[in-house]
């Protein structure tokens, strides 16, 4: 008996595998695997969602062009220069696709986001995973893997699930070393909660070169993940790829209204980045107390490192028994760490304090 068969390549693509969301039995679920914001979805946008339902027999504005001018107006953008996809990774891979495919090789970090990898190989491209230097991205090492078949190199900056950041200045250094038909992808999903001074989310390497592209994403700070909206803002030709061959009516009624509003909540970016400054160190601090290594992070996460995997793997058993769920990173080549969202103020205190418990427990055997 025969049967259709895919490409070869694809059926050694491993599915992505999203964070948990439940605890069969527990009382009360704190879920921090997905990194999504700490306070919900922005009152304003649940509105418009409410409101938008009634309509949404309609087909949406298939270029999404209300939503693109408000993006253009809150970060000063030109909208012709901006593609609105179904979440970042919608836009990841339409630009695998439209700039990968056989005989392209696609450059990404080694603890890079997942979807580079299954995007990448989707279209057909070889995928070159660079070893990283402290968990953080060695653009040094990314430049020396760059080759005649390169076409295409992702950087999520900050990264996931590391944390880590990689400055303004090298970017643009490494940008200039770059072959000019090699496209860059900053994927700046967690951008509004940096607040390092020599960082910038590429909006001005995007303006400075014709060869850059900028993902973004509502899905964290504006606490829209469930309604799937990103965007990117590239060079025109890049902008005039993309919208010929991204779906029709991508973005839907719905969720257009609801990042619309989100952009429009006073207060609301500022308030999610400053509660994120204050109880990011809160956990960092807390868990190393313990005795936990927690690697640097400029994301609404922390990476806590267990030194070994069955340690890991106690940790987060040791976690949900208590209803807190937390992110497993073998996928990502880090079977030895955690990686815990910050959320409320009252979920990081029982994060350090189950984990504190569990080191303690296991120094008494």
């Amino acid at each position: 008996m025969t049967t259709a068969l895919p490409r070869p390549e694809i059926l050694g693509i491993q599915a992505y595998v999203g964070g948990e969301s439940t605890l069969p039995g527990a009382n009360r679920t704190i879920k921090l695997s997905s990194n999504e914001g700490a306070f919900g979805v922005p009152p304003g946008a649940q509105a418009a969602m409410q409101a938008a339902i009634a309509a949404s027999y309609r087909y949406p504005d298939g270029g999404s062009d209300a939503l693109r001018a408000a993006i253009g107006r809150r970060w000063d953008l030109d909208p012709d220069r901006i593609v609105c996809g179904t979440g970042s990774d919608d836009l990841l891979y339409l630009l695998s696709l439209a700039y990968g495919g056989p005989g392209r090789d696609i450059i990404m970090s080694a603890h890079g986001f997942a979807i580079f990898h299954i995007a990448g190989t989707f279209a057909g491209s070889r995928v070159i995973k660079v070893p990283e230097r402290n968990l953080t991205t060695d653009l040094d090492a990314m430049l020396a893997a760059v080759s005649p078949s390169t076409r295409l190199i992702f950087l999520a900056n900050p990264n996931n699930p590391t944390g880590s950041m990689v400055t303004e200045a090298e970017i643009a250094r490494f940008r200039a070393a770059l072959p000019p038909e090699v496209l860059l992808v900053l994927d700046s999903a967690y951008a509004e909660y940096v607040t390092r001074a020599d960082y910038d989310a590429g909006v001005r390497l995007v303006d400075a070169t014709d060869n850059t592209v900028m993902t973004r994403t509502f899905s964290k700070v504006f606490g829209l993940g469930g309604m799937r909206v990103g965007w990117c803002y590239g060079p025109p030709s890049v902008i005039d790829v993309l919208n010929r061959v991204r779906c029709a009516f991508n973005v839907s009624l719905p969720a257009q209204a609801a990042a619309i509003a989100a952009l429009a909540e006073p207060g609301w970016v500022e308030m999610c980045r400053d509660h994120n400054a204050i109880w990011r160190p809160r956990l960092t601090e807390g868990l190393q107390a313990a005795g936990i290594k927690v690697w640097p992070s400029e994301g609404n996460f922390v990476l806590a490192d267990f030194g070994t995997t069955e340690r890991a793997n106690a940790a987060d058993g040791f976690m949900k028994g208590r209803g807190i769920i937390a992110r497993k990173v073998g996928g990502y080549g880090l079977p030895h760490c955690l990686r815990i969202t910050v959320g409320t103020g009252e979920e990081v205190e029982l994060v350090i304090d189950a984990l504190t418990a569990f080191q303690r427990d296991s120094a008494r055997g």
